[in-house]
């Protein structure tokens, strides 16, 4: 006896589950797109706020010395931790062969200041920087106590750029007021730097700091 054929309905049921079925894998194959997209994404952002982490105040080693000041010592250098406290030691002439390019840091050889020393070295013509712009400058940077050479935009052939409510204090109090264009020597004692802490391997506890910067460009804040 020959085998009994499906109905018209049984066929568009089948049909119906097959077509709903097809619909759900294409829904969970886009489901699964979806996350692996949404986790590439959170794998950059977690990238980028890990970079962005080292240009804030506070992080260990980085480009830009307005933020965190990268290290010009050998790579064996102990930590800021394991170097000595340079309380109350005389500021050092400059020890380093300067980069090229840079501009001679005059650090006010003697007893290292203790409020901030502000001293424009090259008039600006530019417009004024006021608080909290954002700006490119060169700058380079010396430790009172050792005359080294902790950082320098001029190593990197680089300016660098942040905004000033970024920085360490003394930056934030010791560039404004000064015209694009101009170079400025800043002389921060520790409260306004690093402090008891340090940063880095090349800046100990109580390190006081000499810069020379030159603003290149401000912008007003946001």
């Amino acid at each position: 006896m020959a085998a009994k054929k499906p109905n018209r309905h049984q066929v568009k049921k089948k049909q119906a589950a097959r077509a709903a079925r097809a619909a759900e894998a294409a829904r969970q194959a886009r489901l699964r797109r979806r996350r692996r997209s949404v986790a590439a994404v959170v794998a950059v952002v977690a990238v980028v706020g890990v970079l962005g982490a080292f240009l804030v105040v506070g992080g260990d080693e980085a480009t830009d010395v307005a933020t965190t000041p990268s290290s010009a010592s050998p790579s064996t250098a102990p930590p800021s931790s394991a170097l000595a406290s340079a309380a109350g030691k005389p500021c050092v002439p400059v020890a380093d062969p300067l980069p090229p390019g840079a501009p001679p840091v005059p650090v006010k050889v003697g007893p290292p200041p203790t409020a901030l020393v502000t001293e424009d070295l090259k008039p600006g013509t530019g417009p004024v920087v006021a608080a909290g712009a954002s700006l490119t400058v060169n700058y380079i940077g010396v430790s009172c106590s050792t005359g080294k050479i902790f950082d320098s935009s001029y190593s990197r052939n680089k300016p660098a750029q942040f905004p000033l409510s970024g920085v360490i204090p003394g930056w934030q109090k010791g560039i404004p007021g000064m015209a694009v264009g101009g170079q400025r020597l800043l002389g921060i004692p520790p409260d306004l730097g690093y402090g008891a802490s340090g940063k880095g391997s090349s800046i100990g506890p109580q390190e006081s700091l000499w810069f020379v910067v030159e603003v290149l460009d401000a912008k007003p804040a946001a």
